[in-house]
Parts: structure tokens; C-alpha cells; sequence
């Protein structure tokens, strides 16, 4: 998946004549700038600072004496106020930076792009037709640092304007950013004063003329006192203008007039043109960013340094862009809320390790948005999982800090979002290559979907802008060894989101489709004038074809509406086809493999750019139900692509169809816990309560439970009424954690199995406050193979006094010992529904096994205690087969495969247990055991003079010598 760094674009906002947002919404960067800089808000002493340069010039701040041209104390106290409300404006956070920790700041994980030195010769050649290559800087022309920027040019000559330039994903906004808090925080100490604008906000005005003073004093109300001393700030002055690609600037003179004074009201379009002329305070220094579509709408002769961004072209910027971002004190990579440094520092590792072996990913990093990605993904699936965050979300989210409020082309009247044209053609190939089953496209495949419906000059125009300004956001040419000339989406997961949100747009429509909207269209508009004409001729003429024509007309829209649902019901057939589809390969679950993809954890795969013969889309239908849920629709309706809810509920009941009929099959534990996760992403508990009424057995043996899936199973079955008859959570690799968050479900189980998951004496506190719930319906809980200790039963024991459901409790190999065995002798009787207890291979005995047993006669209700494969000796064995045996009535006690001269008749669940642990447990160990159990049958068949004990006593002990032959033992 692709990810990035890239400072949110929602920051830089949408113009500043609209509402405020909620604080935990998007906070538009530069909206309103009059609000919160009208009074004084105290800022505090800036917080510990690290700047990080992707360049090799020293950056560090020149000294020099602040408030030369500011003498007044009143204007240095205004510049003060300035400085601090700017400060406290500019580091706000969105919410998809708050989800990295309570104190997590931007400033301290800064990693500076390269920005490469151009020359307009460079700008002026022309682009071939797929610009996806970043092109290597020319010689003579180093890396710039910020510090630089404004450094004279070869010639000696001052530098007054910078241009910076990237495509989308690069950050230009986190540039930006870091460059007004640097000044901020007195790091830019060669400007005296810094005024930023956002030509979004500028473009919002219109025509309205308004003058450059009333700009400035509207936004910045502290500034109003020190309005009059800009023209004397010279080149101490900083103009910052984000996002040229905005306005529509005519440096015509016939187009914009010269107008040299800042207080004379003009477009803004105007200011800012004869700010650039230099005929407006002349020795101002003025940085502008823009998208490289927009470079011309500025003449090379007003400009004296031109600057490509070009993200993190050096892989060790990526790394150490990770590193600081995933070793916060806050960003917890583990089970619990925050990781311990080995957790975060293995995780950088294996990414550093996957970087570097594994280009793709590298290729993906180049851009610092997916940097961003890959933490917030990763974050996603080591981390405790916020509420209601998904991972379609994410995504969305992601599109959104990039593409929020972005339009293609300033300049066109259709004022065509930039993430609605890339949904048509971007979506368009994803999809074809999900149904074709690919991700690499030769150059043919994607200039077929780019340039499918061009038919003007304005389209073709959009389609160059689009090239130039976000093609390579989406595709990145393939480093995979053999495969010259081809194109990847910049991360997998990306291709089969923007397929997802083709669907769900509606966009992919077939020609039959498209021929009978319209013609229902024209129908529809002159049905009834056509209708009201028949009608009244055929009273008038005898005509009887009349009234079945008449009866045509009306149908015709509603064939058209089956012809839209029977679409929407192949979809829905499609998505849930690929759901369910089993691929021996790709047999982990999504969340797994999503992970495998970003550390380099590559699984069976026989070489890491080796790709498998037939590509599997699992995430597909899984973004297809994210995409419907509310909040994403609420976003993407941002981004200007509106879902209606007329449509989404159509899709919902075409999926829930399928489902319905698919979904009762018994599927392997990956599998469901994918259907699971498809019900997570919906964010339907009514749609999934539905679903999954029917679901009675929930098997997730063997995957690995992470927080994140904790989260999902959670929320899709913690609030469902019925009863499940087994949860299997046997070797799932959870801790005490998880098993909190997993108590709603635990809640509905009648059976619990826990095996093989390394629970220890501190989830034993959950266990028990899970015992002691009024709504336990438990009646056998397997424990089997914890470390749960001696400490561990203690609690479960007060759990089992107040609990009056659980009748079969399995402590088989828990470390329990003489200890353990005792204090269950002395509780024991505290529960009084307890029917079966197995505490084999636990180490005791004799004289713990001894007491444990007789307790287990007097309990009321007590059947079966197994003992068998503890440390008893032969003695102590008889004693408790002829304690087993004494008298009608009491438990039976199991300690050998024998009962006298017969087989017991437990003698398949002790070997079953053997086998099914045979790996696990200690095999010297268990091989000793065996061997006393084969003794104890060879003594019991010489024993006996029955034939058919004897037959079966032989078959038994073969069982034994073939599980002894496992072990490498001798079987003799």
C-alpha cells in the first residue's frame, strides 16, 4: 500500500469565507485567519526542535538582530502576538495526525524533500506521454536546503521569488508549514516579518477588490499597528503564497493594471500580480508553491529561482522519516497503549529491511504522502484501534488531506474536482485489472483510460493537467525484475480502493445500460404527453393496438430500473465471489497480508519479486462495504464525489442478498475473520446483524489476534443477541488485552476454548471478572496449555464460586504443580455445577493428585477428573484407580490408558490429546509418559485371560508405539 508524510493538505483549508469546522474535523490552515489571530493566545516556550534535511547544506539559522526595523515597543509587541497566534494556527493538528498519540507534533518528526534547483529550459521541455520517472538532477545544480532559497543566484544576482513546485503527494504544504513555524520560533531569522496566504482563500474572494493592507489586517488583526512599515521591511519581508495553482493571474497589462500601492483596493488576482511584477513593495522576497501545471501562469522574467520538489528520492530520508514517526512515546506498535522501544525499533527495522530489499515500497516512499500511509496503516494493525476508525477510512482519509477542496484545472469553467477525474480514470483501470486480474499495465492499458471519451480540446486539456500534476500520485513505473516499461499502483491496496470506488460511484456502466438510460430518459419526458395523445385517440378510433402501446411506454423506465439492479446484483455477485474465494497462496487474512506487504514478511512466496500466477483482491469487496458506510460517503462527498443514499442502499441490499446465500457456509478461520472484517468496514450493525444471524460456530484457531482484530471481531458480534455455540480463539497468540476487548463476545459463547495462547497469572483477572458476569452463558471453558500458574487458578477459582453456567473446565498442562492441585482440593466444593475437570500434565504428585481426587468423590456434582501424565508414581496410581472404583457414585478419575485389566474407556481422549499437542509439548517429557502408559497395557494384558480385553488392549498399545515412533522413541 502507498503512504505518505506529506503535511495534511487540509490544513491549507478552502477559503476563508466559509464556517469553521468542528475541532475534530479537518482545520482548514488558512480559513478564517482573522479568527484566531485576533487577540493574544499565549503560546507557551516552543517545544524541543529537530529538523531533518533531505539535503547536504547546512541549515542551521544565520545569527543576525531581530526588531531592527521595528523599533517601536508597541510594534515589536504586535510582531510578538503575531508570531505566537500564527504558531498556535499553524500547529493544529487534523484528525488523522491525532490518531499517532496525545503529544504528537509535526515539528519533531520533520524530514525536509529534496528540492532540486531548475532552469526554465528544463520547465519549458516538453513531457512525454506517461511523466511518471522523477528525472536525476543535472550536474552543477546541488540539492537546495530552505536556508537557501533565497541565497543569490550563479551570477551573483539577489534572489527575490522562489518558485516551488510538486506534484500532489510531494509536500509542499508541510514545506510550507514547517517554514512559517521555523520563522515563528525565530529559526528564519534573515525575515523580519512573514505573511502567508493561501491562494485557495484569495480565489474564494471573486472579484471583490479589496486591498493588499485590507488582506493582510483582515487575516492577521495583530499586524493592522505595523501595516505602515511594510514598504520599509525591504527583503526582511516574506510573502508565502500556497497553492498558485488557484488563481487565474493575467500579467497582461491590458488584463491587470499596474498598481503600486498597497492600500489602493484591486482583484486579489491583481495584488498578487503586481506583487510578482515587483512594481508592489519591490524589495520584498515572495515564495510561491504550485503544482507544475501552473508554472507558466507566471513569466519566467519575474522569477529568480525555480525549485522542484521532489519528495524522498534518497531511501534513507524514508528511513528516517519512519523512525521518527513510529519511535513516538505515543505510537503504540504493540498490544498495549503504547509499545516498549524494542516493539517500535523492530518495526522500523523490518520496514528499513523491506526498503531496502523490496523497491516497489521504496518506489511507493519516494512520494512523502505514502509515507504517511504506511505509518498510519501500521498503526492500524499494531496499534490499539481508535473507535469507529477503519481502514477504508484511512484511505479516505488519506485522499482527503491530499485532494480536499482541489480542483483540476482552475482555469476550466466546469471547476471539475481533481479526485472526481481521477475516480472516472484512475478507477477505471483499477477495475480493469481487478477483473482482468492484474496489477501490472503496459503504457497501452493506461493511455486507454485516460484518453477513453476525449472528444474536445478542454478535455484533452484536463487530461495534460492531470498528467503532469497527479498521474504519478496513482502509478509508478515497475522495478520488478522482467517486467521493462510497465506501471503499478503506487501501493496494492490502492488499486483495488479506487476499483472499489468505481463501483460504488456508479461510473462503470455497460453500453446496454447507457443506451437504455437515455432512451428511458426521452421516454420519460414525453411519456405523458404521448400517453395523454393515445389516450384520446383511441376513445375517438377504433384502434386496439393503442391502449397496449400506451402500456409500453409506461414500462419502459422500469426495464431500465431491472436492467440497473440486475448490475448492481452481478456486483454484488462479483464482490462476494471474490469474498469467498480460497487461494492456497494467499490463505493468511487481509489484515496479515496488508502487513506482510509493508514489513516484508513475504510468507510462502519462493522469491519477494516474484508474484504470484493468478492475483487475488481480497481488500476489493472488503473497501467496496467501507465505501458505503456513512462517514466515508460524508467524505467523499468533500472530495466531490458524492455517493447518493438512494444508490448506497441499493448496493447494501444487492450485497446483503448474496451474502445471505453465501455467507452460511462454514469457512476456514482466515476467511471469516475476512467476512468479519468486510462487516467492520460497513459500519451496519443492523446490516450485519442480519447477516450473520445465522452464524452459530465462530473458529478463528490459528490466526493471529492482534489488536485490531480483537477490535473487529468485537464490534461486528459484541452486540448480537443470539448465543454462539463455540468461540475457538486455540492458538491465536492473545494476551490479557485482547481478552478484554473481546468480552462481549465471550459473553455470548457457550463453549470458550483458549488453548495454546500463552496466558499467564494477569489474564486470569479477566477470566474471572468474565466468570462473575451476571450475562455468562459459559458451560466449558478450555484453558489448555497457558502458563496460567498457581496465581492463575487462585483467581479462577473465585471466579467459579459466583459463577453458575460453567460445567466443563479444561486446565490440562497449565503449570499448576502441587500448589495448583491443592488449592483447587481446598475450593473445590465453593462450585457446585462443575461436572468435568482436567488437570493432566500438571506436574503433581501423588499426594496433591491424592487430595484433588477425594475432593472431587465428595463434590455433588462433579463426573470426571482427569489426572493422567502428572508425576505420580505406580503406587499412587493404583491408589487412585481403587479410589476411582471404591464405591457407586462420586467422579470417576482418569490416570492411565487401563482401568484394572481393561481399557479405559477414556483411553481415545488421552491419546487424542497427545497427538493433537504432540509439537507443542515436551517430547522427552511426554515420551516418558508414553512409555509408562505402554507398560501399564502390557502389564494388563499379561494380566488377563480375556481375548477380547486382550485384542483390545494390543490395539491400544499400538496406538502408543505409534505415537512413540513420533517421538523418535522406540516402539518396541
Amino acid at each position: 500500500m502507498r503512504w505518505g508524510h506529506h503535511l495534511p493538505r487540509a490544513s491549507w483549508g478552502s477559503g476563508f469565507g466559509r464556517a469553521l469546522q468542528p475541532p475534530d474535523e479537518r482545520i482548514p490552515f488558512l480559513i478564517h485567519w482573522s479568527w484566531p489571530l485576533q487577540g493574544e493566545r499565549p503560546l507557551g516556550p516552543p517545544r524541543a526542535f529537530r529538523r531533518h534535511h533531505g539535503n547536504v547544506a547546512d541549515s542551521a539559522p544565520r545569527s543576525g538582530r531581530h526588531g531592527r526595523l521595528f523599533p517601536s515597543a508597541s510594534a515589536t509587541e504586535a510582531i510578538q502576538r503575531y508570531r505566537r497566534n500564527l504558531a498556535e494556527w499553524f500547529s493544529r493538528l487534523p484528525r488523522e495526525e491525532r490518531q499517532f498519540g496525545p503529544t504528537f507534533a509535526l515539528d519533531t518528526v520533520h524530514v525536509d524533500p529534496v528540492i532540486r534547483e531548475s532552469t526554465p529550459d528544463e520547465l519549458l521541455r516538453p513531457l512525454a506521454e506517461l511523466a511518471l520517472e522523477h528525472q536525476p538532477p543535472q550536474a552543477g545544480l546541488p540539492p537546495l536546503a530552505l536556508s537557501q532559497l533565497f541565497n543569490p543566484d550563479a551570477s551573483g544576482r539577489r534572489v527575490q521569488t522562489v518558485v516551488l513546485y510538486g506534484t500532489v503527494g510531494t509536500g509542499k504544504s508541510t514545506l510550507v508549514r514547517k517554514m512559517v513555524l521555523d520563522w515563528c520560533y525565530g529559526r528564519l531569522p534573515a525575515f523580519e516579518l512573514l505573511i502567508p496566504f493561501s491562494c485557495e482563500d484569495l480565489s474564494s474572494l471573486g472579484p471583490a477588490p479589496a486591498s493588499l493592507c485590507q488582506l493582510v489586517a483582515q487575516r492577521y488583526t495583530p499586524l493592522k499597528e505595523v501595516l505602515p512599515l511594510m514598504a520599509a521591511a525591504g527583503s526582511h519581508l516574506l510573502f508565502v503564497l500556497h497553492g498558485l495553482e488557484r488563481l487565474n493571474l493575467d500579467f497582461r497589462l491590458a488584463g491587470t493594471g499596474l498598481c503600486s500601492d498597497p492600500e489602493q483596493p484591486e482583484e486579489p488576482a491583481a495584488i498578487i500580480v503586481n506583487l510578482l511584477r515587483k512594481y508592489m513593495l519591490p524589495e520584498a522576497s515572495i515564495l510561491v508553491t504550485t503544482r507544475p501545471s501552473a508554472i507558466g501562469r507566471i513569466p519566467s522574467k519575474y522569477v529568480g529561482r525555480y525549485g522542484e520538489i521532489c519528495g524522498f528520492s534518497d531511501t534513507n530520508l524514508q528511513k528516517l522519516y519512519f523512525q521518527l514517526r513510529l519511535n513516538q512515546p505515543d505510537c503504540g506498535c504493540g498490544s498495549g497503549v503504547s509499545a516498549a522501544p524494542a516493539q517500535r525499533d523492530n518495526l522500523v527495522q523490518m520496514l528499513s529491511r523491506n526498503l531496502e530489499g523490496h523497491h516497489q515500497i521504496a518506489a511507493a516512499c519516494f512520494l512523502p504522502s505514502y509515507c504517511w500511509l504506511v505509518c498510519a496503516t501500521l498503526h492500524f494493525l499494531h496499534a490499539p484501534t481508535p473507535a469507529g476508525q477503519t481502514l477504508t477510512s484511512i484511505y479516505t482519509s488519506f485522499l482527503r488531506l491530499n485532494f480536499s477542496g482541489e480542483t483540476l484545472d482552475s482555469t476550466d469553467p466546469s471547476n471539475l474536482s481533481l479526485m472526481a477525474y481521477a475516480a472516472r480514470t484512475m478507477g477505471k483501470l483499477a477495475y480493469e485489472g481487478v477483473s482482468s486480474r492484474k496489477t501490472y499495465f503496459s503504457e497501452e492499458d493506461v493511455c486507454g483510460c485516460l484518453e477513453a471519451s476525449i472528444k474536445t480540446e478542454e478535455e484533452f486539456q484536463l487530461l495534460h493537467v492531470f498528467r503532469r500534476d497527479a498521474l504519478r500520485f496513482f502509478l509508478a513505473p515497475c522495478v520488478e525484475p522482467g517486467r521493462p516499461g510497465t506501471f503499478v499502483f503506487t501501493v496494492p491496496a490502492m488499486q483495488e480502493y479506487l476499483a472499489a470506488l468505481y463501483i460504488v460511484l456508479g461510473l462503470r456502466k455497460t453500453t446496454l445500460q447507457k443506451v437504455g438510460k437515455e432512451v428511458a430518459e426521452l421516454v420519460g419526458r414525453v411519456g405523458e404527453d404521448v400517453s395523454l395523445v393515445l389516450g384520446i385517440m383511441a376513445k375517438l378510433l377504433p384502434l386496439r393496438a393503442l391502449p397496449l402501446l400506451f402500456n409500453l411506454i409506461k414500462v419502459v423506465p422500469r426495464v431500465f430500473g431491472r436492467i440497473v439492479g440486475k448490475s448492481r446484483e452481478a456486483v454484488a455477485q462479483a464482490m462476494v465471489l471474490e469474498m469467498f474465494r480460497e487461494e492456497d497462496y494467499y490463505n493468511d487474512d487481509v489484515l496479515d497480508q496488508m502487513g506482510a506487504s509493508i514489513l516484508g514478511v513475504e510468507g510462502p512466496r519462493r522469491h519477494p519479486d516474484e508474484p504470484p500466477e493468478d492475483e487475488v483482491f481480497e481488500l476489493f469487496p472488503i473497501f467496496m462495504g467501507g465505501l458505503l458506510s456513512a462517514h466515508n460517503r460524508a467524505v467523499l462527498a468533500q472530495l466531490g464525489c458524492p455517493i447518493k443514499n438512494l444508490d448506497a442502499l441499493e448496493n447494501a441490499q444487492a450485497i446483503k442478498k448474496k451474502l445471505g446465500k453465501l455467507g452460511r457456509q462454514v469457512l476456514p478461520p482466515s476467511e471469516l475473520l475476512d467476512h468479519l472484517f468486510f462487516h467492520y468496514e460497513f459500519q451496519n450493525q443492523r446490516f450485519s446483524a442480519e447477516v450473520l444471524s445465522s452464524l452459530r460456530q465462530l473458529n478463528l484457531a490459528g490466526v493471529r489476534m492482534t489488536p485490531v482484530k480483537c477490535t473487529v471481531v468485537a464490534s461486528v458480534l459484541g452486540s448480537g443477541r443470539h448465543a454462539l455455540d463455540e468461540v475457538n480463539l486455540a492458538s491465536c497468540q492473545l494476551d490479557p488485552a485482547g481478552l478484554r476487548t473481546l468480552m462481549p463476545v465471550f459473553l455470548r459463547a457457550r463453549k470458550l476454548g483458549l488453548q495454546l495462547n500463552s496466558l499467564g497469572p494477569e489474564a486470569c483477572k479477566d477470566l474471572r471478572d468474565l466468570l462473575l458476569h451476571d450475562q455468562c452463558q459459559i458451560t466449558t471453558l478450555r484453558l489448555s496449555n497457558n502458563p496460567l500458574m498457581a496465581a492463575g487458578v487462585a483467581l479462577l477459582m473465585e471466579g467459579l464460586a459466583g459463577n453458575t453456567s460453567v460445567t466443563h473446565l479444561s486446565l490440562l498442562h497449565t503449570g499448576l504443580g502441587d500448589e495448583g492441585l491443592e488449592l483447587l482440593a481446598a475450593q473445590l466444593d465453593r462450585n457446585r455445577q462443575l461436572q468435568e475437570l482436567n488437570v493432566a500434565y500438571n506436574g503433581a504428585g501423588d499426594t496433591a493428585a491424592l487430595a484433588l481426587a477425594r475432593a472431587a468423590r465428595e463434590h455433588p456434582s462433579l463426573e470426571l477428573l482427569h489426572l493422567y501424565f502428572n508425576e505420580l508414581s505406580s503406587e499412587g496410581r493404583q491408589v487412585l484407580r481403587d479410589l476411582g472404583g471404591a464405591a457407586e457414585g462420586g467422579a470417576r478419575v482418569v490416570v492411565s490408558l487401563t482401568e484394572g485389566t481393561a481399557v479405559s474407556e477414556y483411553w481415545s481422549v488421552i491419546l487424542s490429546e497427545v497427538q493433537r499437542n504432540l509439537n507443542s509439548w515436551d517430547r522427552a517429557r511426554v515420551q516418558r509418559h508414553l512409555e509408562l502408559l505402554l507398560r501399564d497395557l502390557e502389564d494388563s494384558r499379561g494380566a488377563t485371560l480375556n481375548p477380547w480385553r486382550k485384542a483390545q488392549l494390543l490395539r491400544v498399545e499400538g496406538e502408543v508405539r505409534g505415537l512413540l515412533e513420533q517421538l523418535g522413541g522406540s516402539g518396541s
